[in-house]
């Protein structure tokens, strides 16, 4: 099975960074598709934050684009959201996911990243 275990959320101040972890268990790790970072704000659809490809395309929300920086490391399962110059509009649970081969989806449990003003 795979599990997405997420960790690093919390309370920031504006203007600070924050880095959240995602570490995957199971060998479908290495047949990710795609892996992507969402959040959701209260009273708002779930968003995409950013998300790579297998090939190391990353694609960014404009709100999150020169302040935010998905990556991930294949040997030690883990995915990662560096977030820098955070503002109080990027409070929300944040989730990861990733997509393998086949397209089946994971997601992990997500994690509240308050970040005060």
């Amino acid at each position: 099975q795979v599990q997405l275990v997420e960790s690093g959320g919390g309370l920031v101040q504006a203007g600070g960074s924050l880095r959240i972890s995602c570490v995957v268990s199971g060998t479908i790790f290495g047949l990710i598709r795609f892996m992507g970072w969402y959040r959701q704000a209260p009273g708002q659809q779930r968003e995409l934050v950013a998300h790579i490809g297998g090939g190391g395309y990353a694609n960014y929300a404009d709100s999150v684009k020169g302040r935010f920086t998905i990556s991930k490391d294949n040997s030690k399962n883990v995915m990662i959201l560096q977030m820098n110059s955070l503002k109080p509009e990027d409070t929300a649970v944040y989730y990861c996911k990733i997509t393998t081969a086949t397209w089946q989806e994971f997601w992990g449990q997500g994690t509240q990243v308050t970040v005060a003003s």
